[in-house]
């Protein structure tokens, strides 16, 4: 699939070729891939990431995305989101994507991306998602963290919580606190989500209804919040819930970027501007818990 991939990229013109590439059990064929600079690396694990960060040739051509079993397609979005905050990747590329299953043990999906349109509100000028991003960095560790509480949820228990990033006074001033803030006089490197050490007292308080108000570089100023803000269920696909109109709602009033757990179904939803951006589900479809929210 490599070599067809490479024949694809040459007929299309693709300035890119992401490839999973801890699926990829073959030293020989990772070696191959790093001699041409259209490659771009994901890895689902520190350690796949560190073993390929180690070869000639990689340099900085290296994404390290989260360590959750997604849908094929949801694979490619993550990694290409993370590419493009990243700036591996840009508005104007042509990508040829290819991912798998670790479980298999090899690749088992081609795709072609043409970034500037399947990822339009990504890039669209003064309105686009980069430009609500002063830390590209935050955004990509608020992903990861969502979906991991996505697929790994709270004691055997599915999560539903929203983040809200950026904009914080505005959305302060739109949201009311709903139970004792748990931030409240917390030193700021001890509430920063870049802080490994706080990801599970952000799993523990993600049962608290509300949403999480994050600042632009990271620290978190509250949990336990209600959005005042909330879209029209017209605006929005057919069944989805409160949080996913509270998400629209305060989006489309501030420049804030709100990431949305479905606690019914697990999946992950961007909003920016009103509108999902970014829809992630996982590897399966089956569902077990079939209401919605």
């Amino acid at each position: 699939m490599i070599s067809h991939a490479r024949e694809i990229a040459d007929e299309i013109g693709a300035t890119v070729i992401l490839v999973y590439a801890d699926v990829i059990r073959s030293r020989k064929i990772l070696e191959s891939l790093t001699g041409d600079d259209r490659y771009i690396l994901a890895a689902r694990t520190d350690e796949a990431a560190h073993d390929l960060s180690e070869m000639e040739g990689v340099g900085g051509r290296l994404v390290r995305v989260p360590s959750v079993e997604l849908s094929t397609l949801s694979q490619i979005k993550v990694a290409v989101i993370l590419a493009l905050s990243s700036g591996l990747i840009h508005s104007e590329d042509r990508l040829v994507c290819l991912s798998g299953s670790r479980r298999h043990g090899m690749l088992d999906s081609l795709r072609v991306v043409d970034v500037g349109r399947e990822f339009e509100i990504f890039s669209a000028g003064s309105h686009g998602i980069t430009k609500r991003m002063r830390y590209p960095h935050v955004f990509d560790r608020l992903l990861t963290l969502t979906l991991e509480f996505a697929d790994e949820g709270k004691e055997g228990r599915p999560i539903g919580t929203i983040f809200v990033l950026g904009e914080h006074e505005k959305v302060m001033e739109l949201s009311a606190q709903m139970v004792l803030n748990p931030f409240n006089g917390v030193p700021e490197e001890d509430r920063n989500l870049l802080n490994p050490c706080l990801k599970e007292t952000i799993r523990e308080f993600a049962t608290i209804d509300g949403a999480f108000v994050i600042r632009d570089d990271g620290v978190i100023l509250s949990a336990g919040r209600h959005l005042k803000a909330s879209a029209e269920e017209a605006n929005l696909p057919q069944g989805l819930g409160a949080r996913h109109r509270a998400a629209a709602g305060i989006t489309a009033l501030t420049d804030a970027i709100a990431i949305v757990i479905s606690q019914s179904t697990g999946e992950v939803r961007v909003f920016s501007g009103g509108k999902i951006f970014l829809e992630i589900e996982k590897e399966t479809r089956e569902r077990k818990y079939k209401a919605r929210e």
